[in-house]
Order: structure tokens, then sequence, then C-alpha cells
């Protein structure tokens, strides 16, 4: 399922190339992706600039001139394709069966936008912007990873007294949002905490951080940066909008990695694989403690 570098980079796409344009046209192929498209969906969204976008979590929020944002989650294999007006087409490095084009967008300067869905797990809402911060979809996610609220007391307020796994801790989206399997195993590796340890067991009474908290927060921040840099993971379906791929998955330092030597300069541990809650979890178990 595409995290949080993937969503941003996706968003940014589609930012450069909506933004300030108006949809002409859009031609819906079913009536239903994992939920059947709201009523009049094309209808309200035909004649409407787009005046901005945004991510929140794992969400693109595609903002209207008519107050309303078109909200749009890729679910596991869910990707928008750009075709820029002029062009010869898209530039597929991940193959691409248009029966799976499940809606065009054509914006007035001939522009489409295809969104490509094989297994139909994501989804299209549109929810009028005054109503944005309440719906059921958005009003329990938690704070932003890349913004100011994600902090030392925030993170040691909302983990005191938790036994649930750091690891499932971190991936809990109402905490924080946008955390998934991949980047989450990676964070603790470079904060080298083990994935198994209780969420409480590095908060502290007093309300002040303890000294496992900052590392874990700056491990958060520099992990999800570099892979927004390096334009997401391209493990299966991930694409970008011109169809290229991310490249972070080179940069994996336990990621899908069992079996090989722990990639850090003195440790002697060999990355392992275990199960929870039901995902693959991958650490080192001797520097991550």
């Amino acid at each position: 399922m595409p995290e949080l570098p993937e969503v941003e980079t996706v968003m940014r796409g589609l930012d450069l190339t909506m933004t300030g344009k108006t949809i002409h046209q859009v031609e819906l192929r079913r009536k239903n992706l994992r939920f059947p498209f709201p009523e009049n969906f094309a209808d309200d969204l035909e004649g409407q600039s787009v005046t901005g976008m945004k991510r929140r979590a794992k969400y693109i929020q595609v903002h209207l001139s008519s107050g309303n944002v078109l909200v749009s989650h890729l679910g596991m294999s869910g990707r928008f394709l750009i075709n820029q007006a002029g062009t010869a087409g898209f530039h597929n490095e991940i193959p691409r069966n248009v029966a799976h084009d499940h809606v065009v967008i054509t914006l007035n300067d001939g522009t489409l936008i295809t969104y490509n869905d094989p297994r139909r797990f994501g989804y299209m809402l549109l929810v009028p912007e005054t109503d944005l911060e309440h719906h059921p979809r958005f009003c329990d996610i938690g704070v932003e990873p890349l913004g100011n609220h994600l902090n030392g007391p925030f993170l040691n307020d909302a983990f005191r007294g938790r036994a649930a796994s750091l690891k499932a801790a971190l991936m809990d989206q109402r905490i924080v949002a946008g955390l998934g399997n991949i980047y989450v195993c990676e964070v603790l590796h470079m904060s080298r905490l083990s994935p198994e340890r209780s969420a409480g067991s590095i908060t502290t009474k007093s309300g002040a951080p303890g000294k496992r908290i900052a590392p874990l927060v700056a491990a958060i921040r520099d992990v999800l940066t570099r892979a927004i840099a390096a334009g997401g993971s391209s493990l299966k379906d991930f694409g970008h909008t011109d169809g290229s791929l991310g490249y972070f998955q080179h940069a994996f330092k336990v990621y899908d990695q069992a079996g090989k030597d722990c990639p850090r300069e003195s440790c002697k541990g060999t990355i392992r694989r275990i199960v929870q809650n039901g995902r693959s979890t991958f650490y080192c178990p001797v520097c991550q403690k």
C-alpha cells in the first residue's frame, strides 16, 4: 500500500499539473471503486477550477472553486498518470493495463489525468471544505509526522502507559498520520529501538520526553524526508504520475532484508523477519533494543 512518501509524491505531481486549471470533463468507466462514486460525481466536478492541493495522512485533497474537495485514497494499487497535452503519451516503467483505467479527467488545456487501479481498493469522495475536518475519514486522524505537532512531548504523552508494541503504536493512524509498515521498520532501525518493546517503555511519568523519544522523532523526520526526495518506494504497483518509479527501496536498511548483515557499522547482527499484527517486521535484534 502506498505510504506517506508515495502519496506526497503523487500529490506534488498532480499539484503541478492541475492547480490553476479547470476540469473540463470527467469520464467514469465503472460505477464504483472500493465504494460507489458519490451521486452526480462527474457533474459536480466538471467546470470546477482546481484552487489548490494538499496531502492529509494517505489522502490526496483536491480543492475546487465550488468549495468542495475531491478526496482520493490510492488503496493498495491505485495510481494517477498524467498525459500532458501535446505529448506522445505516458512514460511507463511499470506495466499498465488500460482495462484498469477507471477514471479519466480532462483539463481545459487537454491534459488527461487517468486513475488506474487493478485491485480497486482505492476510492474517491467529494466533501464540502467546511466539513472536511469533521468528516469520518479525517476527524480521528493523528498529527502529521513532518509537521510541528510531532515532537517529543507529544509522543511521550501519546505512548505513556501503552502496552502495545512500539511498531503498532507508530502505525496507529490516530496518533501519527501516514506512517506505514515500510517506513516504521526503517525508522525503528535508525533510532535503535526494537519493534517488540512496548510503546510505554520509552516514556517518562514526569511528562518530559524520555531519552529515546528525541532520536525517534528525528528518525521519523529523516526517513520520510529522504523517502520523499527519492520519490517514494516502488515495490509492486506504485509509480509517479509520469509512470516512472520511486527509488527509496534501494536505500532500505532493514525492510525486506531478512538474512542479510545489519548495515550499521560495528554491528554484527543479522536482519530478522517476524510477524506483528499480521504484518512483516524487519529489524536487527542486536542493535535494536
